[in-house]
Protein backbone atom coordinates (compact mmCIF):
# COMPACT_ATOMS: atom_id res chain seq x y z
CA UNK A 1 0.00 0.00 0.00
CA UNK A 2 1.77 3.06 -0.76
CA UNK A 3 2.46 5.68 2.11
CA UNK A 4 -0.05 8.66 2.45
CA UNK A 5 1.32 12.09 1.01
CA UNK A 6 3.03 14.68 3.62
CA UNK A 7 -0.33 16.40 4.05
CA UNK A 8 -0.66 18.11 7.46
CA UNK A 9 -3.02 16.44 9.53
CA UNK A 10 -6.21 17.83 11.15
CA UNK A 11 -8.02 17.46 14.54
CA UNK A 12 -10.61 15.84 12.78
CA UNK A 13 -8.22 12.97 11.89
CA UNK A 14 -6.44 12.16 15.05
CA UNK A 15 -9.89 12.25 16.39
CA UNK A 16 -11.02 9.57 13.88
CA UNK A 17 -7.71 8.00 14.75
CA UNK A 18 -7.93 8.01 18.53
CA UNK A 19 -11.63 6.38 18.15
CA UNK A 20 -10.57 3.62 15.89
CA UNK A 21 -7.92 2.38 18.57
CA UNK A 22 -10.02 2.61 21.27
CA UNK A 23 -12.51 0.55 19.34
CA UNK A 24 -9.52 -1.59 18.95
CA UNK A 25 -8.81 -1.76 22.67
CA UNK A 26 -12.29 -2.64 23.35
CA UNK A 27 -11.94 -5.37 21.10
CA UNK A 28 -8.86 -6.95 23.36
CA UNK A 29 -6.66 -6.21 20.23
CA UNK A 30 -4.32 -3.45 22.38
CA UNK A 31 -3.50 -3.34 26.08
CA UNK A 32 -4.36 -0.22 28.30
CA UNK A 33 -0.37 0.90 28.83
CA UNK A 34 0.12 0.37 24.52
CA UNK A 35 -3.78 2.22 23.79
CA UNK A 36 -2.31 5.30 26.02
CA UNK A 37 1.31 5.01 23.91
CA UNK A 38 -0.45 5.06 20.56
CA UNK A 39 -2.85 8.13 21.60
CA UNK A 40 0.35 9.90 22.70
CA UNK A 41 1.61 9.28 19.08
CA UNK A 42 -1.74 10.11 17.47
CA UNK A 43 -1.82 13.68 19.30
CA UNK A 44 1.66 14.47 18.36
CA UNK A 45 1.48 13.75 14.09
CA UNK A 46 1.73 16.29 12.19
CA UNK A 47 1.13 14.71 9.18
CA UNK A 48 -1.47 12.01 7.70
CA UNK A 49 1.88 9.70 6.95
CA UNK A 50 2.30 10.11 10.71
CA UNK A 51 -1.13 9.20 11.54
CA UNK A 52 -1.60 5.86 9.09
CA UNK A 53 1.68 4.53 10.82
CA UNK A 54 -0.07 4.23 14.74
CA UNK A 55 -2.42 1.97 13.41
CA UNK A 56 -0.93 0.66 10.40
CA UNK A 57 -0.73 -2.89 12.18
CA UNK A 58 -4.46 -3.35 13.10
CA UNK A 59 -7.66 -4.20 10.76
CA UNK A 60 -10.15 -1.34 10.07
CA UNK A 61 -12.95 -1.01 12.69
CA UNK A 62 -15.50 0.07 11.02
CA UNK A 63 -17.64 -3.19 10.03
CA UNK A 64 -18.55 -3.66 6.19
CA UNK A 65 -21.61 -2.46 4.94
CA UNK A 66 -24.42 -5.32 4.65
CA UNK A 67 -25.51 -6.44 1.28
CA UNK A 68 -29.03 -5.99 0.57
CA UNK A 69 -31.04 -8.63 0.75
CA UNK A 70 -33.03 -10.46 -2.10
CA UNK A 71 -36.37 -8.60 -0.82
CA UNK A 72 -34.71 -5.45 -0.55
CA UNK A 73 -33.01 -6.02 -4.36
CA UNK A 74 -36.44 -7.17 -5.55
CA UNK A 75 -38.06 -3.98 -4.21
CA UNK A 76 -35.22 -2.12 -6.34
CA UNK A 77 -35.96 -3.74 -9.15
CA UNK A 78 -39.92 -3.04 -8.70
CA UNK A 79 -39.02 0.72 -8.33
CA UNK A 80 -36.52 0.51 -11.87
CA UNK A 81 -39.24 -1.18 -13.84
CA UNK A 82 -42.00 1.02 -12.23
CA UNK A 83 -39.89 3.70 -13.81
CA UNK A 84 -39.25 2.48 -17.30
CA UNK A 85 -43.43 2.09 -17.34
CA UNK A 86 -44.32 5.84 -16.26
CA UNK A 87 -41.51 6.60 -19.23
CA UNK A 88 -43.13 4.22 -21.71
CA UNK A 89 -46.99 5.83 -20.81
CA UNK A 90 -46.06 9.01 -20.71
CA UNK A 91 -44.16 8.40 -24.54
CA UNK A 92 -47.59 7.43 -25.58
CA UNK A 93 -49.46 9.72 -23.94
CA UNK A 94 -47.27 12.74 -25.98
CA UNK A 95 -47.30 10.83 -29.20
CA UNK A 96 -50.82 10.69 -29.07
CA UNK A 97 -51.43 14.72 -28.11
CA UNK A 98 -48.84 15.34 -30.29
CA UNK A 99 -50.98 13.76 -33.61
CA UNK A 100 -53.86 15.79 -32.55
CA UNK A 101 -55.99 13.80 -30.19
CA UNK A 102 -58.63 13.12 -32.40
CA UNK A 103 -60.36 9.55 -32.09
CA UNK A 104 -60.12 7.38 -29.01
CA UNK A 105 -57.45 7.45 -26.29
CA UNK A 106 -55.81 4.52 -27.78
CA UNK A 107 -52.38 5.10 -24.87
CA UNK A 108 -55.16 3.33 -21.95
CA UNK A 109 -54.51 -0.08 -23.31
CA UNK A 110 -50.65 0.62 -23.34
CA UNK A 111 -51.00 1.37 -20.13
CA UNK A 112 -53.37 -0.92 -19.13
CA UNK A 113 -51.21 -3.78 -20.24
CA UNK A 114 -47.96 -1.79 -18.96
CA UNK A 115 -49.16 -1.57 -15.36
CA UNK A 116 -51.10 -5.23 -15.14
CA UNK A 117 -47.24 -6.97 -16.06
CA UNK A 118 -45.35 -4.37 -13.58
CA UNK A 119 -48.32 -5.41 -10.87
CA UNK A 120 -47.50 -9.05 -12.13
CA UNK A 121 -44.15 -8.81 -11.87
CA UNK A 122 -43.90 -7.19 -7.92
CA UNK A 123 -46.44 -9.99 -6.92
CA UNK A 124 -43.67 -12.81 -8.51
CA UNK A 125 -40.76 -10.85 -7.14
CA UNK A 126 -43.06 -9.25 -3.57
CA UNK A 127 -45.89 -11.40 -2.87
CA UNK A 128 -46.34 -14.27 -0.55
CA UNK A 129 -43.53 -17.01 -0.64
CA UNK A 130 -41.74 -15.51 -3.44
CA UNK A 131 -38.85 -18.19 -3.06
CA UNK A 132 -41.65 -20.80 -3.53
CA UNK A 133 -42.63 -19.10 -6.63
CA UNK A 134 -39.13 -19.03 -7.86
CA UNK A 135 -38.19 -22.57 -6.77
CA UNK A 136 -41.51 -24.33 -8.98
CA UNK A 137 -40.73 -21.86 -11.98
CA UNK A 138 -37.73 -23.07 -12.26
CA UNK A 139 -38.85 -26.97 -11.76
CA UNK A 140 -41.56 -26.67 -14.56
CA UNK A 141 -38.68 -25.13 -16.65
CA UNK A 142 -36.78 -28.68 -16.12
CA UNK A 143 -39.77 -30.42 -16.68
CA UNK A 144 -40.40 -28.82 -19.87
CA UNK A 145 -37.44 -29.51 -21.06
CA UNK A 146 -36.77 -32.98 -19.96
CA UNK A 147 -40.14 -34.33 -21.32
CA UNK A 148 -42.19 -35.37 -18.00
CA UNK A 149 -39.88 -36.80 -16.17
CA UNK A 150 -38.87 -35.28 -12.82
CA UNK A 151 -35.34 -34.83 -12.11
CA UNK A 152 -35.16 -34.55 -8.47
Amino acid sequence: MAEPPDLRAADSDRDRVAADLREHFAAGRLGQEELGERLELVYASRTLAELERVGADLPDPRPLPVPAGSRELARRRIYQDAGAVVILDLGCVAVWAATGSGGSFWPEYVILFSVLRLARDAWRLLGPAPERARHAHGHGQRRARHGSRRLD
